[in-house]
């Protein structure tokens, strides 16, 4: 049994339906409210408070600290999965059987060749260029090289267009990387998994022999699920109204590629490794620059704590610390920044003033610290966000196709002049 909300206004009452998500999240139905009150409409800067969609994929409580993908406990998934299988689940919406993980890792590996012109295209940028623009040009650029449209009606197609993508995509990153360096490209090979694969495009060179260290490959692969899915940031909000005009897969992606390029989406754990070297460079007195956030008339701020959705501990930033102490130790390195970030999330934890405002230690606090322990430049931080968000986006595209939802255009309220007559140039 329905339940209703009802509004107040000029003396008339408007009666909202009411619903129930699965995990208990109750909202009121608006999508009829403007006709009802004869054009009033509701005003949400940066939708805080407006579910823009109804999903299956992702759920994340903030308050609670809980972050699911298709109803799988984010902590189990990291523990006990690996990327590719998770890629599955966010695609077809149930964990894989053996035979189906083999069967997507073959497709996968099927389209991931990048066709030569590509390399051209890649040629023609300057190495400073940043690798964030070069990957949402490059992601842009699949669409000429693939130009048949997606028949969202067809889960053949559909499945085709993703694994086309993840294969491609993740060749790309890696190229980006290489261009970044001065490096000689390289390409995919076959007897590798995706995750061991990506890695050694990154940093394979010719004239050297070449062995991975499972620690690294496991805490790249626990990366790239934390990143996977995260319900409707910036980056998959922007992907979903993109392909809400029809617009194909690649370019629809390539924009999810720009949104996340922002230091306030994908760019932040570049931001914390910033922020902590300008630390260091300052004597390490963490207690000053815990002060100097403090301090309302100070424009410093702490990046890499906490978050717009979660009031509570970031449950992916407790794996990945892990993580990343164990990637330093097994790599022998000594990262002054890793201590002065340390000495940060003690502060944060026992000052009232972080405590009571709930500004715990987030995913890109620390897993800025285990790209560069990996050799990858801070520029490139992004790109990686990327690499793990993508199947996420895609899920999220081919839900939005699948349920037919109508093209995105918000309201505004008008706040500039009101109706004025033009005047001659003359008389200005």
């Amino acid at each position: 049994m329905s339940s209703k909300a009802k509004f107040s206004y000029n003396s008339s009452e408007v009666e909202l339906e009411m619903g129930v998500g699965t995990m208990d999240e109750k909202y009121v139905d608006f999508s009829q409210f403007r006709s009802q009150t004869n054009g009033v409409i509701s005003l949400d800067p940066g939708y805080k408070n407006t579910g823009s969609c109804e999903s299956e994929i992702t759920f994340l409580d903030g308050e609670k600290g809980i972050l699911m993908y298709r109803g799988y406990p984010i902590e189990q998934l990291a523990e006990k999965s690996n990327f590719v299988e998770v890629m599955y689940l966010l695609l077809k919406g149930e964990l894989p059987t053996a035979d189906q993980l083999a069967a997507f890792n073959d497709d996968i590996k099927e389209y991931d060749m990048v066709s030569e012109d590509v390399t051209k295209i890649l040629s023609a940028f300057p190495s400073s260029a940043h690798p964030m623009g070069v990957l949402s040009t490059l992601t842009s650029a699949l669409t000429a090289f693939n130009p048949k449209a997606v028949n969202a009606k067809s889960p053949e197609d559909m499945h085709r267009a993703a694994v086309t993508l993840i294969g491609k995509f993740a060749v790309l990153a890696s190229w980006t990387l290489r261009k970044m360096k001065g490096l000689p490209l390289n390409y995919p090979d076959s007897k590798l998994d995706f995750v061991e694969n990506f890695y050694q495009m990154m940093f394979k060179r010719p004239n050297r022999d070449f062995e991975m260290d499972p620690i690294v490959i496991n805490a790249l692969d626990k990366l790239l699920i934390l990143h996977a899915d995260h319900e409707q940031n910036c980056s998959t909000s922007t992907v979903r109204l993109v392909g809400s005009a029809h617009t194909g897969l690649f370019a629809s992606i390539s924009a999810g590629v720009s949104a996340l390029w922002g230091p306030l989406h994908g760019g932040a754990n570049q931001a914390v490794v910033e922020m902590l070297d300008k630390i260091k460079e300052d004597g390490g007195d963490v207690q000053k620059w815990v002060n100097k956030a403090k301090d309302r008339n100070d424009e410093f701020r702490l990046m890499g704590f906490g978050h717009r959705v979660y009031k509570n501990f970031d449950p992916r930033a407790k794996i990945i610390k892990t993580a990343a102490d164990q990637v330093l130790d097994k790599l022998g390195v000594h990262d002054e920044s890793l201590e002065i970030a340390k000495k940060l999330e003690r502060a944060a934890l026992e000052d009232d003033y972080f405590v009571e405002r709930k500004l715990y230690p987030n995913v890109d606090f620390y897993s800025g610290l285990i790209y560069r322990a990996f050799g990858i430049p801070t520029e490139m931080f992004t790109v990686m966000f990327a690499v793990g968000r993508l199947p996420g986006w895609i899920s999220q595209w081919i839900e939005m196709r699948q349920n037919n939802e109508p093209i995105g255009r918000p309201r505004q309220i008008y706040t500039g002049h009101p109706k004025r007559d033009f005047v001659d140039i003359s008389d200005r």
